[in-house]
Order: C-alpha cells, then sequence, then structure tokens
C-alpha cells in the first residue's frame, strides 16, 4: 500500500499527462502557489487553483503542445512529496529533456505549495524565452 502523498502526486501527473484540468483542481488546493523557476516568460509564482491551470496551458501553448513529464521516483512524507521527473519540450528548432525535482507541500490531501526546479534551467529556459 502507498502513502496517500504518493497518490496524489501520481494522480498529479496522470491527470496533467492526459489533460484532464478537472482531475487537478480536485487535487490542488483553492490557495495553491505553484513556483516556476527559471529566467524565461513563465517563471513566476502563480497562485490559485485557476492561475496555475493558466499556468500549466500556457506551458502546452508556449511548447507547441510538445511538453511531456514522467515520473521516475516519489519521495514521501506525512507533509509533502519530493517527485524526480522527466521532461521535454520543444518550441521553435529548440528542445529540452530534462531531469529535475517537484517539491510538494501537501495538506489535508491538497497540494497548497510546489517548487519547480529543472536540472538544466538554461537549456529549459532557451526553449522557454
Amino acid at each position: 500500500m502507498s502513502h496517500p502523498n504518493e497518490e496524489l502526486v501520481r494522480k498529479g501527473y496522470d491527470a496533467f499527462s492526459t489533460g484532464d484540468m478537472t482531475s487537478m483542481r480536485q487535487l490542488l488546493d483553492p490557495q495553491v502557489v505553484w513556483h516556476a523557476g527559471g529566467r524565461n516568460a513563465l517563471s513566476g509564482d502563480y497562485r490559485g487553483v485557476e492561475e496555475v491551470l493558466g499556468f500549466f496551458g500556457r506551458t502546452m501553448e508556449h511548447t507547441q503542445g510538445s511538453f511531456r513529464v514522467s515520473v521516475e521516483e516519489v519521495l514521501v512524507n506525512d507533509q509533502g512529496a519530493a517527485v524526480v521527473q522527466r521532461s521535454s519540450g520543444q518550441r521553435n528548432g529548440k528542445s529540452f529533456d530534462d531531469r529535475g525535482v517537484q517539491l510538494f507541500r501537501i495538506s489535508d490531501g491538497k497540494a497548497v505549495e510546489v517548487w519547480q526546479y529543472y536540472g538544466d534551467p538554461y537549456a529549459v529556459d532557451e526553449v522557454l524565452a
């Protein structure tokens, strides 16, 4: 049996990968804060479910629908989760294939804060500039 926080983040990745934003809404706290690192057009803090879902949509638009993410490993405790992930995308002839980490603070069965870290932020910034 897996930990509830592992189940939550795996459901979130599955929902993102299939474009199921209805399920994403159920997994995110209404006041969620998503910290998107880097120095690119999508970097910044997104507050609330609508802004976070908008960020997801802009990510897909910005990568011309090519952005993909998959889970490699999930580490959890009762307060959150760390996900080692593989992400890729392309835009205007440039691409990235990155291994990074997302840190989730989880409370009452919902993601309340997320920090996104790319392994090679410079490569990602080149594509998302």
